[in-house]
């Protein structure tokens, strides 16, 4: 029996059951692994942490995608930055508004294994007409000129390896300056029970490039906690979309979601005391791991 083991924190790892393993190798980037778990179905993992699975996946990339999306309300042009399983772009084209989706992947191994292992992810979004794949480093791109968007999702993976300028206040600056009018940001910013290193870095880095920030969860089993995202513009009236306009955004837009819905939409701005207390007082978190 072949077991699958994550170092979650330095006290803590998870193990998963191979069932059946579908790719190993290594890009210029990075290590990818693809294998099948009786629970979590297909699993993705880049250096030994997990990305995403087939069976909680769309926790995560409904999230990720239908909250700055369906809070914009006419959302036209997307940027994905990360994101190389295809899963946000998935359902970033859900919406039929959505004219264009960017994505930009640093690593063009972790696209190709997807698109070949991963379909019950992506669905197809990568081969989608609206979709534009644009093989470069996420900072470099951000830092250049450019197209202005609408709504930015930073998918990216931990602060660690290529992921670590995806956390940085360069990237956060840059990012803002590529918004349109009314434009929101959103990105991932980790599990803050485990870590809250990510959260500190994302929300200090955006309050500094953005007037209103603020910080949503949702809980993602394989990812062992709550994970936390991030919320910015410049448009503060985005984020308090009354819920009878984000129902009848829904209702219009004839998307089929699994766990977004508008009054999850809201609630998930409601935050844990613990969580709240990080972001409220950066500078001394509380010590979680005496806990």
């Amino acid at each position: 029996m072949i077991w699958f083991e994550e170092q979650v924190h330095p006290a803590v790892a998870q193990r998963l059951r191979v069932d059946r393993m579908i790719l190993e190798s290594r890009s210029g980037f990075q290590t990818i692994e693809i294998f099948e778990n009786a629970l979590f179905g297909r699993v993705l993992a880049l250096d030994g942490v997990v990305q995403t699975t087939e069976r909680d996946e769309f926790v995560y990339h409904e999230m990720i995608a239908h909250v700055p999306i369906q809070g914009h309300g006419a959302a036209r042009q997307v940027l994905i930055i990360g994101g190389g399983d295809g899963g946000a772009l998935e359902e970033v084209l859900k919406h039929r508004t959505v004219e264009r989706a960017v994505l930009v992947e640093i690593d063009a191994a972790v696209i190709n294994a997807s698109r070949a292992h991963l379909d019950m992810i992506h669905k197809g979004a990568f081969s989608d007409p609206r979709a534009e794949i644009i093989m470069a480093d996420g900072l470099t791109f951000m830092q250049g000129a450019g197209d202005l968007y609408d709504v930015i999702i930073v998918d990216s993976t931990d602060p660690q390896g290529p992921g670590r300028a995806l956390f940085s206040p360069e990237l956060y600056r840059s990012a803002a300056r590529r918004l349109a009018f009314g434009g929101i940001l959103v990105a991932q910013c980790g599990i803050p029970f485990l870590d809250p290193a990510p959260l500190h870095a994302s929300f200090g880095g955006l309050r500094r490039a953005l007037r209103d920030v603020a910080i949503f969860t949702a809980p993602i089993p394989s990812y062992c906690g709550l994970m936390t995202f991030a919320w910015a513009s410049d448009a503060a009236a985005k984020r308090h979309v009354s819920i009878g306009e984000l129902i009848e955004r829904f209702a219009a837009s004839g998307i089929d979601t699994r766990y977004y819905a508008p009054e999850l939409h809201l609630g998930a701005f409601m935050l844990p005391r613990f969580i709240r207390d990080l972001v409220e007082r950066p500078a001394s978190p509380p010590d979680l791991q005496s806990a």
